[in-house]
């Protein structure tokens, strides 16, 4: 495929290109002063346990940022655990339909529209924070966070560009006392369990390809690809603290198709169906099959490309090497209501809804031709199985029968995601998708994200974490500079 030159993406870059590639100064300036990803760094485990002397019946003292929508639910998982005690909430736009039900239930705990001003504030009452806010805040928040020695439950995808997930694995890693967890639930429920018993019971082996498919309708899909520059300026809404909503992104006239859930669809903030979606699909696989990095990310569809919002329809070809006496392996991504993926002989019913799959935050999952979920292959056996918490079968059934005796028992999870970190706060448990584990995963979806918006095959050496055939895509695993005043955040 053909890719765009670097004119033609100018609009893409938030019409930056006087501050990101006419202005070598600043981002000559800007690679020096930062922790790059051109430098390949070797990671120590990170011991997930909190050394507290914490008496019994404490509860970790929580500061919420973003309550509404997966902020809101994520809230509340955390009310529900009984572990948690609610210290300040956060939200740029505390005046919102989406965050008043928080409020009206926890009317006395202090509130904040800037993050910043809550930690100056707030900061010695706070042990741990959640950030349920769009992806492209998630990094400064957690910088900011991790600097101050709060632990970290970061909403999927970890950040927005390779390089901003690799200095927040780095910031992690500095701090081995502090906790962190990304927020891809279903690695806390039977999905995971299931998949690293079975993977050490050598049920799961020799796995050469794997499809993940999530074709449900998305937001941009009403959007029209042929449009010529970004939305126009409508006025921002009074309660809205729009300037920092932004966080470290030029800011952009407001406009409603940025809000509140609609960021995920644009270059600019969110990181599509991939981003949303990968980490409850392939999160298990990668972790336990130890994919880690791709050399090889190729665009076999892109319906409707465009330099502002994703393709209506994708099909992305990750390329792993064989590695630790595993073969090499591809994962095949498919989204787009018209993109589905070809069915194994004996896959069976595809379109019952899956209990274990939660509505998204803008309604309920549609009627579905196919459920999310993800098929994996090795040498001898082919695995069906759902999203989130969805457990795998063996297919087709009469295989599932024959092995039926072999399968080794499966633990049942001692505590979901959210209790899992804050046990994990307290020293009781280790988080089961820390930064070490979640940070491959949420570099894998970036890397993906760039061939979508340049639509063409990227080589990528696992190495010295570069782009080795497109000069623009290897500048984009950094991007544009941050906006004036934001620039601390990129230091450790």
């Amino acid at each position: 495929m053909k890719t765009r030159n670097l004119m033609e993406l100018i609009p893409l870059f938030n019409t930056q290109k006087e501050h990101m590639y006419n202005n070598n100064d600043s981002r000559r300036q800007f690679l020096k002063d930062t922790a790059l990803v051109t430098a390949a760094a070797t990671l120590p485990s990170l011991a997930s346990f909190a050394r507290s002397n914490r008496k019994a019946g404490d509860k970790v003292k929580l500061a919420c940022i973003g309550i509404g929508n997966q902020g809101a639910s994520d809230l509340m998982q955390f009310h529900k655990s009984g572990l948690a005690e609610f210290v300040a909430f956060c939200d740029v736009d505390m005046g919102a339909p989406q965050t008043q039900a928080v409020l009206k239930q926890f009317p006395n705990v202090p509130r904040f529209q800037d993050f910043r001003k809550m930690f100056d504030q707030m900061g010695s009452q706070i042990e741990a924070v959640s950030i349920g806010t769009p992806d492209h805040s998630h990094f400064a928040i957690t910088m900011l966070a991790l600097s101050l020695g709060k632990h970290v439950y970061v909403e999927k995808p970890m950040a927005r560009t390779f390089n901003e997930v690799e200095l927040m694995m780095k910031a992690a890693a500095k701090r081995p006392n502090v906790v962190t967890q990304m927020g891809n639930q279903g690695h806390s429920e039977a999905n995971y369990f299931q998949f690293k018993a079975w993977t050490e019971a050598g049920i799961i082996k020799d796995v050469t390809a794997i499809t993940a498919h999530m074709n449900s309708a998305r937001r941009w899909h009403a959007f029209d690809p042929k449009i010529t520059s970004l939305p126009g300026k409508e006025a921002i809404p009074a309660t809205l603290d729009w300037d920092t909503w932004h966080t470290v992104v030029k800011e952009h006239d407001y406009n409603h198709d940025y809000h509140n859930g609609q960021w995920r669809c644009w270059y600019d903030f969110g990181m599509g169906a991939l981003g949303d979606w990968g980490a409850h699909l392939i999160d298990t696989a990668h972790q336990f099959l130890d994919l880690g990095l791709p050399t090889e990310i190729g665009m076999l569809r892109a319906d409707e490309h465009n330099p502002f919002f994703y393709p209506y329809s994708s099909t992305i070809l990750f390329k792993f090497p064989a590695r630790k006496g595993m073969p090499a392996c591809d994962i095949t991504w498919y989204d787009g209501t018209n993109n589905l993926p070809p069915l194994p002989e004996g896959y069976g019913s595809s379109s019952k809804l899956d209990p274990n799959i939660p509505a998204p935050s803008n309604g309920a999952i549609q009627s579905q031709r196919l459920n999310p979920g993800k098929i994996i292959y090795s040498k001898e056996l082919t695995f069906k199985g759902g999203s989130h918490g969805s457990t795998l079968s063996i297919i087709p059934e009469e295989k599932a029968k024959e092995m039926a005796g072999k399968l080794p028992e499966v633990p049942v999870s001692p505590s979901n995601h959210y209790a899992n970190f804050l046990k994990a706060c307290m020293g009781q448990e280790k988080t089961r998708s820390p930064f070490e584990i979640a940070g491959p995963l949420s570099q894998v979806f970036c890397l993906g994200v760039l061939a979508q918006m340049l639509n063409t095959t990227l080589k990528f050496d696992r190495k010295s974490k570069k782009i080795t055939n497109n000069k623009l895509a290897n500048q984009l695993l950094v991007g544009a500079p941050p906006r004036k005043g934001w620039e601390q955040y990129y230091k450790i």
